[in-house]
């Protein structure tokens, strides 16, 4: 099979899934592809590199679910916005941790967020503050599903150490009671939590905007 950067990512992207962000090396890569490693850096010089590169991938096959719609208001576009890019990290295993701090390879791919700011500057924000309200978005939910995927591995597979028994038991029930309860809230209805976190940060820059319209 001859190589290309579209085949290798591809297969980088199902090992990922596999194995996670730590396992997936080049050496493991070329293995799966049949290939001597040279083969692979002749396309990727790092494994950096092929991380952004899978990044750049998934975003492109995932931007129709953050395009602004035409017409719907900024404060709704944003949880559409917080509720796509979600689901897009939840794709692949450890997807949030793969993508952050990557660049893009892909140069169309700043369409959408020119698309993305106009939407805010449009609602009457400063280019700054649509910067701003965009990043924070973003920033809660990849941290968030972060958090997420460290509990639940690719599929819902629960990590033994975050089993509500055996945190009980760290903490002990009788001398810290809120903080066994906030595991109830913490590892488990990821859905629920993020949903009230996004609207907080939705309704937290309303605020600002409502505070920027005065001056």
């Amino acid at each position: 099979m001859a190589l290309d950067r579209t085949i290798v990512t591809a297969v980088a992207l199902e090992l990922l899934d596999e194995v996670g962000l730590e396992g997936l090396t080049l050496r493991r890569l070329a293995a799966r592809l049949k290939v001597k490693a040279p083969a692979i850096y002749w396309h990727f010089k790092n494994k950096q590199d092929l991380i952004d590169e899978m990044a750049s991938s998934v975003f492109r096959d995932g931007v129709r679910q953050i395009i602004p719609t035409p017409g719907m208001k900024w404060d709704r576009w944003a949880i559409a916005y917080g509720t796509g890019l979600r689901r897009m990290l939840l794709l692949h295993r450890d997807g949030a941790r793969m993508i952050s701090g990557t660049r893009l390879t892909d140069n169309s791919l700043y369409e959408p967020m020119e698309m993305a700011l106009r939407k805010f500057v449009d609602a009457g924000f400063s280019t700054y503050f649509a910067v701003v309200a965009l990043s924070t978005i973003y920033s809660y939910v990849v941290g968030f599903v972060i958090e997420e995927q460290a509990v639940h591995r690719f599929h819902g597979e629960r990590i033994e150490i975050y089993e509500p028994q055996q945190r009980a038991l760290r903490i002990g029930t009788d001398r810290l009671p809120l903080a066994l309860k906030a595991g109830d809230y913490l590892f488990s209805n990821f859905d629920r939590r993020f949903k009230d976190g996004l609207k907080l940060v939705v309704k937290g820059i309303a605020i600002r905007r409502g505070s920027e319209a005065g001056t």
